[in-house]
């Protein structure tokens, strides 16, 4: 009657094994590390700095427990671990002296981090450590604000260029556009002028709301432009979203685990990254600019004299890049901005090249630029921190429009790092740091034993209750709680979820909604006995008609950690991913594993009298 199946027990041991396998990670904490990353775009890391970095630390007389080369992101990191903070900031300090030699404009980023201990056996198996949130690792918590002006500006800027290059090319002549705030004007010498140009902008410009101007007396007549509301609001949503996406793409540079970037508001952005430890070096990443030129080569200059030859008024000399030296002009034929997408391809020869897609004011820019200079050189520039790096120099094959090839890259791999280049995007505004709170790592380890130490004190109170209440079958209860919490703790170290101090207090709930479970269990089977059946049929009983009550019990609970994850956000959100996932475990555990323990030590016994389940009060005693 109360027998289990082999299958069933196997199916325990193997939960139980990938509880310890994967809970055990958490438990051999972090070592102070020193990362080393790219601190130009153009820049790629490979596994030869890793030997480069360890040959710095030997020179030096600083021990190291292990350098390592990581390929995770898209330029590489290398990482220096340390036994203590001492021999960090050493490692930091001779790293950054050594590996910069201008340290005005640093080619790599070295930075402080925290990496874990967990033995490579069982990385090998994918065991890692669950992701620490900003309240238990410590780290850097920013509020930046997005320059919504700037953003509403430049695309203004853009559209009074299109209705210039829209009149222009239908051959409508205007007396003058200019700005007026958020309001763009355009005179014209007549109304039927007025009128050609309206029909017209009208459906080029969808975004604006166009209408005529009544004259003043003496001036000519005009047509206003401006922003509709809904067009307004998607424009801040968009540069919004973009600088998110551009963070995104820059915090990664500091191999933070698990940051958070959301929005905050209209135009606010939180940064939350855990475990950084350098706030300097932290804002000064989240701060880069980087835009991108096309531009045409000064070609009175000739090829090979641009380091020693006087540069025009107009040019530049650009030392640094592909095919540097050489003078560019300083008008841009265009920016970054118009480049809508950038792919690896073959040209005609089956040799690597980058295939560039331009928005439609990008591609009349390019044709008018490019006609008539067939065989000219242009130059695409990278610019960071206000200096420039030549990324390519080509040749001009025929007139480009809005789609064209970049030929003669030499490797797939160049020609990849080039698309990444392009396609990667700058800030779509400024942004001012409003609010900047860091937490040390001691608050952080502070706020891990006070979680900790009331989770387990907990436990043990339950325990205690248990087992002195229910006796054997509270023990039963017990195991199946350790369980419980073993497969919670292992299942979010898989899904490499990030704890924070909310996720705690989940587990704290999770443990009293799962003995709660077992309670019910336990009451049913002394209900059973007072009925007067027998050990055998009491827990068989038990256990049967008690499962429809902890399942429903437990669906109602979890519709609301679901209701908490779908509309929730920030720490309410890691409450209710801890606090679902434990409810799943809490039903395996409190009826699948507690059975099993019932099973195991009175399944076999044919003349079992009494069960070890603590006093059973009856009515008629």
């Amino acid at each position: 009657m109360n027998r289990y199946p082999l299958w069933k027990y196997i199916l325990i041991v193997i939960a139980l094994l990938f509880g310890v396998l994967y809970t055990i990670p958490n438990l051999f904490g972090e070592s102070p590390a020193v990362q080393v990353s790219s601190g130009k775009s153009t820049l790629k890391i490979d596994s030869s700095l890793a030997d480069r970095v360890s040959q710095v630390l030997q020179q030096g007389n600083l021990l190291t427990d292990s350098v390592t080369f990581e390929n995770a992101g898209a330029q590489g990191t290398v990482r220096a671990r340390f036994h203590d903070t001492d021999t960090q900031f050493k490692a930091k300090a001779l790293l950054e002296q050594t590996l910069n030699t201008d340290p005005t404009d640093p080619v790599y980023v070295v930075a402080f981090n925290l990496v874990p201990n967990t033995p490579h056996w069982l990385q090998a198996i994918h065991a890692f450590p669950m992701y620490l949130g900003l309240d238990l690792r410590g780290g850097v918590h920013f509020l930046m604000q997005v320059d919504t002006k700037a953003v509403i500006n430049k695309r203004l800027q853009g559209l009074q260029a299109s209705a210039r290059t829209e009149l222009r090319d239908k051959d409508i002549r205007y007396s003058g556009i200019n700005r007026n705030g958020d309001t763009i004007e355009i005179s014209f010498r007549d109304q039927d002028t007025l009128n050609k140009a309206l029909n017209i902008l009208a459906p080029q410009l969808s975004e604006m709301s166009i209408q005529a101007v009544l004259p003043v007396a003496g001036a000519d007549p005009m047509l206003s432009a401006s922003l509709k509301p809904e067009a307004l609001k998607q424009i801040v949503d968009n540069g919004v979203t973009q600088n998110i996406t551009t963070l995104s793409k820059r915090v990664n540079e500091l191999g933070v685990s698990e940051p958070i970037i959301q929005r905050q508001g209209a135009d606010r952005i939180v940064v939350q990254m855990p475990g950084v430890q350098d706030v300097s070096r932290a804002k000064d990443i989240i701060g880069r600019t980087a835009t991108l030129e096309v531009r045409m080569v000064d070609e009175s200059v000739t090829r090979g004299t641009e380091a020693t030859a006087a540069v025009p008024f107009g040019s530049e000399l650009f030392k640094v890049g592909k095919n540097a030296p050489v003078v560019l002009y300083k008008d841009p034929v265009l920016t970054g901005d118009y480049i809508s997408s950038a792919a690896v391809s073959f040209d005609q020869n089956q040799q690597p090249a980058v295939s560039i897609d331009l928005n439609g004011d990008g591609g009349r820019k390019m044709r008018d630029a490019t006609r008539g200079k067939v065989g000219k050189a242009m130059a695409i520039v990278l610019f960071e921190k206000g200096k420039g790096e030549v990324l390519t120099v080509a040749t001009i094959q025929s007139e480009l429009g809005s789609r064209f090839q970049i030929t003669g890259m030499g490797s797939p791999e160049a020609a990849a790092d080039l698309a990444l280049l392009l396609r990667a995007g700058s800030l779509a505004a400024p942004m001012t740091i409003i609010e900047e709170r860091t937490i040390g790592p001691q608050l952080g380890a502070e706020n891990i034993k006070k979680g900790f130490d009331s989770t387990m004190y907990g436990f043990a109170v339950i325990a205690v209750f248990m087992i002195i209440y229910y006796m054997l079958f509270g023990l039963f209860s017990v195991l199946a709680l350790s369980v419980n919490l073993l497969l919670l703790i292992a299942v979010l170290s898989t899904l490499q979820a990030t704890l924070t101090l909310p996720g705690i207090a989940a587990i704290a709930l999770t443990l009293g909604i799962a003995i709660d479970a077992n309670v019910l269990v336990n009451e049913r089977i002394r209900e059973e006995l007072r009925n007067g059946n027998s050990p055998q049929a009491a827990i068989s009983i038990g256990f049967d008609r008690a499962w429809a009550t902890i399942l429903d019990s437990n669906v109602t609970t979890l519709i609301a950690g679901l209701a908490l994850l779908i509309f929730g956000s920030g720490a309410i959100r890691g409450f209710a991913v801890v606090h679902c996932l434990g409810i799943l475990t809490s039903i395996f555990s409190a009826v699948f594993v507690s059975r099993g323990f019932a099973n195991l030590w009175y399944g076999r016994k044919k003349k079992l009298t009494s069960l070890s389940i603590g006093q059973i009060w009856k009515p008629n005693a």
